[in-house]
């Protein structure tokens, strides 16, 4: 007799640290609304890859502990990525308040493997053990900007590189270094692995947060407009069709929110930095969908929008070609969704800044749907899942 493993789903201590990323998204996606700067947009990128750092890092922890994961730990990083959230409206005021909470949300990460028996070394993503990516954020703390933002980039540097390249059998070798340098007992080791299908969900749930940053964002733009005529209406719904649009390609047809990806096409290592990718073009989408909304009244989508909105699906479409080739799902039809993907981005954002934003966004829906409508019939969305009828 063939005996079914029940399928593990988020719990509600997981749920409710995810309420860190509604908030984290919400205040990350404001550092480009409405801003032409390329510094504003460098910057976003930095804290938007911090927090995301710190998010996972837990993350990893629920994944691999499961139900004996401790809520102390999980509760007081939830206190550090808030802090790390309210920093980010004014970043330039408190941007040591956010290196502070990155560090000492690190640490805590960093400290929650190490038990009274043994230290167990996530194989897969040993960022969380490593300590180097976190010293260019600690001697920020005595440098001012812009070169506290290079010190952050580059500790989120290493970060990116140790998560591709080290091993778990590297970092265990520097913990017993570690434990013979300062003569203290060696502690006991021991390797875990992530649950990779647990894993999507988890990703594929911050996805949905922010999809409906989006959703929020729209929502209050459409508040500060007093007469909801036509033009206005047919923007909303425009941008309605492309957050449905990007929620079928990243998760319909996708896997942990990567569009187009097949489950079993990567592995962690490459799983998280694309994941880590695609939110923070979703979140950027977010931004430039809410000043869509509120260029009703002038007629038309400012210069700096127009490229966000265009310049996001294009990479977007990009990552999914990727993605889809990795999932060795590459079809001849896939060449006109190219094509589509980023031909119809390129030409908007050299050539729309005529057009209302109503039709700017129903043709920038076109750039989405030849891909998306490939498998549209034969696949069918997973149930989400509840923290009570698992």
């Amino acid at each position: 007799m063939i005996m079914k493993t029940e399928e593990r789903h988020a719990s509600w201590l997981e749920l409710f640290f995810d309420l860190v990323a509604v908030a984290g998204v919400a205040q990350l996606s404001h550092l480009v609304r409405g801003t032409t700067s390329w510094s504003d947009a460098g910057l976003y990128v930095v804290c938007f890859l911090a927090f995301w750092t710190a998010w996972m890092c837990f993350t990893v922890y629920g994944n691999v502990t499961g139900e004996a994961a401790r809520t102390m730990p999980v509760l007081l990083a939830m206190a550090g990525l808030v802090f790390m959230a309210g920093s980010v409206h004014d970043i330039g005021e408190h941007a040591q308040g956010f290196a502070i909470s990155y560090v000492a949300v690190r640490a805590l990460a960093s400290r929650v493997w190490e038990g009274r028996e043994n230290t167990r070394i996530i194989v897969e993503w040993p960022v969380v053990h490593a300590g180097m990516g976190v010293v260019p954020w600690f001697v920020s703390f005595w440098v001012d900007a812009p070169w506290k933002y290079a010190l952050w980039a580059l500790g989120l540097g290493i970060d990116l590189i140790a998560g591709l390249t080290m091993s778990g059998e590297q970092v265990a070798a520097k913990v017993a270094e570690r434990a013979t340098q300062s003569k203290r007992p060696m502690p006991g080791l021991a390797f875990a692995h992530l649950d990779v299908a647990h894993f999507g969900e988890r990703l594929g749930l911050f996805t949905i947060i922010v999809l409906g940053e989006g959703v929020l964002t729209v929502t209050d733009a459409m508040t500060e407009i007093p007469d909801w005529e036509w033009p206005l209406i047919t923007t909303v719904l425009g941008v309605l069709a492309l957050l449905a649009a990007l929620w079928g390609a990243a998760l319909f047809q996708g896997f942990g929110g990567i569009p187009y990806l097949s489950h079993t096409a990567w592995g962690p290592r490459v799983l998280l930095p694309v994941h880590c990718l695609v939110a923070g073009l979703l979140a950027a989408l977010a931004a430039g969908f809410g000043d869509a909304v509120e260029s009703v009244a002038h007629g038309h989508v400012a210069a700096g929008t127009r490229w966000l909105l265009c310049g996001c699906v294009a990479a977007f479409t990009v990552v999914g070609v990727v993605a889809r080739v990795a999932s060795g799902k590459w079809k001849p039809w896939d060449f006109v969704a190219v094509l589509a993907g980023v031909g119809i981005p390129a030409a908007l954002g050299f050539a729309g800044g005529g057009l209302p934003p109503a039709r700017f966004l129903w043709v920038l829906l076109l750039a989405i749907l030849p891909g998306l409508v490939r498998e549209f019939p034969r696949r069918r969305p997973v149930a989400a899942s509840g923290a009570d009828g698992r």
